[in-house]
């Protein structure tokens, strides 16, 4: 009985190096691709449209016999919230793939990868400098709209 106790150094699982497990893992690193790249268009549409609603509610209100808003710093508000919101979920997107492809090419999955510990600078795809970049165009919206509050 005392056999079928787990040690805590056991591992969850083996790794067995076979076609069909490393498919799997290239299925897997695929997957976090696709993720990624799903939070990068959330992201995008997010800072577009904080911004695009800005820019709509603004001209709206300088229109010829266009009453007085209610709240006319309103959109600015949303806009800001908004374009946080983007910029905030690819940090967390950012944050959830690093963790996941450092798991990935950790030392238990590397039989499997298919590449030494040499081959693993290339482990990286275009979509991190992407959301990179998405950050920053995120950030110059935010502040472009938010000095214009004032």
């Amino acid at each position: 009985m005392a056999d079928t106790v787990p040690t805590a150094d056991a591992d969850r699982f083996t790794v067995k190096v076979t076609s069909d497990s490393h498919f799997g893992w290239l299925r897997t690193r695929l997957s976090v691709e696709r993720t990624m790249m799903s939070w990068l268009r959330t992201a995008t549409a997010l800072i577009g449209f904080g911004f695009a609603i800005v820019q709509y509610f603004n001209h709206l209100q300088q229109l010829p016999g266009a009453r007085p808003a209610y709240l006319p710093t309103a959109p600015e508000y949303l806009g800001l919230g908004l374009i946080s919101c983007g910029v905030g979920a690819l940090v967390v997107a950012i944050w959830q793939y690093e963790f996941t492809v450092r798991y990935l090419w950790s030392g238990m999955f590397e039989p499997i990868a298919g590449m030494t510990r040499e081959g693993k600078e290339g482990k990286h795809s275009p979509v991190l400098a992407i959301a990179i970049v998405l950050i920053c165009v995120g950030v110059f919206a935010f502040f472009a709209v938010l000095l214009r509050l004032t």
